[in-house]
C-alpha cells in the first residue's frame, strides 16, 4: 500500500513537472547539474529545477520500495504467481527510470508519452499487489457463496476501463505535444460543437493565439486530438454511469462492488469538472495536475473492480483449481 501511495504521488509530481514546463529544467541524467543526484544542494532547488529534481528523488524512493517489495514477495509469499508479479513490478520501475532518463538525454517529447503510459500500468500493478496481499482477497478466495458477477457486467466494466486507459494515452499525447489548450473554450470548441480544421480556420485560430494570448501555434491534428479527448470523456461518463447503475441494480447497494462502482462514477464526475476547469483557468498547474491524478485513480478503480469481479466469479466455481488461481495457499497465510 505504501508503494502504491508513493506511485500515486509520483504521478502527481510528474504532472506538475509537465504542467510547469519543467521537463528539461535539469538537462543531465542521472546526475543533476554535475552533482550526484542525492548530493545536489537544496539551495539550488529553485523554479523548474525544484519540480524536476524532487520528481527524480521520489522516483528513486519508489525504486527502493519496489525492490524491497519484490524481494519480500519472493521470500515470503507462498503463491508463485505473486513472486513473479513482484519481479514484474521491479522490471517496470527500472524501465520507467530508464525512459525518464532517456527523455532528458535524447530530448524526445514522444518518450514522455510512453513514460506517462507505463506509469499508469505500473500504478495498476502495485495496487493489484496491494489487493492480492490483503485480508480481503484471502477472504474472497475462501468464500464461494453469493459472489458471482454476471459476465455482461464484467465485460462492460472491462471495456470501460480499457477506454479510460486509451483516454489517458490521448491525454499524455496532448500534454507532451503542449496541446492541452489547442481549444481554448468549453463546452463549445471555437464557438461550435465541432470546430473547423481547414487551413484557413487553423490560421485564424493561430493568429488570435499569437496576438492575444501569446501562445504557441497549433495544428489541425492537435485540435482533432483534443476533440477526440472530449468525445472519449463523454463516452466514459455514460459508460461508468451505466456500470454503476448495473452494479447497484444487480448486486445490491450493500455489495462492495456496487459501492466501488458508485465511487468510480463520482471520480469521473470530478474528472470531467477538472477537465473543464483546466480550460477555464488557462491550464493552471494545480488544476491540470489534479486532473492527471484523478485520471489515474479512475483507471485503477476500474482495473481493481475488474480484478475483484472476475476473482469473485472464479471463486464461485466448484472447481477447486479456480481457487488455486486466487489463493488456495492463502489458508496457510491466514493461519500465519
Amino acid at each position: 500500500m505504501l508503494t502504491a501511495f508513493i506511485t500515486f504521488l509520483l504521478i502527481g509530481l510528474g504532472g506538475l513537472v509537465t504542467s510547469h514546463g519543467a521537463g528539461m529544467s535539469v538537462p543531465d541524467w542521472p546526475n543533476t547539474y554535475g552533482y550526484n543526484m542525492f548530493a545536489f544542494p537544496i539551495s539550488k532547488w529553485a523554479g523548474g529545477i525544484f519540480y524536476e529534481h524532487t520528481h527524480r528523488l521520489l522516483a528513486s524512493a519508489l525504486g527502493l520500495l519496489t525492490t524491497i517489495l519484490a524481494v519480500w514477495l519472493w521470500l515470503k509469499d507462498l503463491r508463485q504467481w505473486m513472486k513473479w508479479l513482484g519481479i514484474a513490478a521491479l522490471l517496470g520501475v527500472i524501465v520507467q527510470g530508464i525512459l525518464g532518463g532517456l527523455r532528458v538525454t535524447l530530448h524526445m517529447d514522444s518518450l514522455g508519452v510512453f513514460h506517462a503510459t507505463i506509469a499508469q500500468l505500473f500504478f495498476i500493478l502495485v495496487c493489484a499487489i496491494a489487493l492480492f496481499t490483503s485480508r480481503f482477497w484471502i477472504e474472497l478466495a475462501a468464500d464461494t457463496k453469493n459472489f458471482f458477477v454476471s459476465r455482461n457486467l464484467r465485460t462492460l466494466v472491462l471495456v470501460t476501463t480499457l477506454l479510460i486507459f486509451v483516454q489517458l494515452i490521448i491525454a499524455a499525447t496532448m500534454r507532451h505535444q503542449h496541446a492541452g489548450l489547442a481549444i481554448s473554450d468549453f463546452p463549445l470548441a471555437y464557438g461550435k460543437i465541432w470546430p473547423d480544421t481547414d487551413p484557413i480556420a487553423v490560421a485564424s485560430y493561430n493568429a488570435r493565439r499569437v496576438s492575444v494570448t501569446e501562445e504557441a501555434p497549433i495544428t489541425a491534428f492537435q485540435i482533432k486530438l483534443q476533440m477526440a479527448h472530449r468525445v472519449a470523456a463523454l463516452a466514459i461518463l455514460i459508460l461508468v454511469a451505466v456500470c454503476a447503475w448495473q452494479a447497484w441494480h444487480r448486486l445490491g447497494g450493500k455489495d462492495p462492488l456496487a459501492k466501488l462502482a458508485i465511487s468510480w462514477l463520482a471520480l469521473i464526475f470530478g474528472q470531467v469538472a477538472l477537465g473543464a476547469a483546466t480550460i477555464w483557468t488557462n491550464k493552471a498547474a494545480d488544476v491540470a495536475t489534479a486532473h492527471v491524478m484523478i485520471g489515474a485513480l479512475s483507471l485503477v478503480t476500474g482495473a481493481l473492480w475488474c480484478i475483484i469481479g472476475f476473482g469473485r466469479s472464479m471463486s464461485s466455481l466448484p472447481d477447486a483449481q479456480a481457487l488455486g488461481v486466487f489463493g488456495v495457499q492463502t489458508s496457510m497465510m491466514a493461519n500465519k
